[in-house]
């Protein structure tokens, strides 16, 4: 699947910028597109402070997901957790 990075996204950062006191795994939001290839990120803390926002480029980040994508076969074999049609 290939997925876009659009505003409010949640991302991970996939390389260290020690620079910027940013490392791989960090987690931010996008909160405003440049251009095709670069978005500002937002990072912040579990109480909500931002503590850094950084223009990266999209190839520097992958998105999160918090729920399924597909329908897994282990989704699939629990008929109590199947959404009604």
């Amino acid at each position: 699947m290939n997925f876009t990075i659009k505003l409010l996204d949640v991302v991970a950062l996939l390389e260290d910028l020690p620079e910027q006191g940013l490392y791989r795994g960090q987690v931010g939001t996008v909160v405003d597109e440049y251009d095709a290839e670069f978005v500002e990120v937002e990072f912040s803390d579990l109480q909500g402070c931002t503590y850094a926002l950084e223009a990266l480029s999209k190839s520097q980040l992958m998105i999160l997901h918090h729920s399924p994508l597909a329908e897994t076969s282990w989704l699939k074999s629990q008929p109590s957790l199947q959404k009604p049609v």
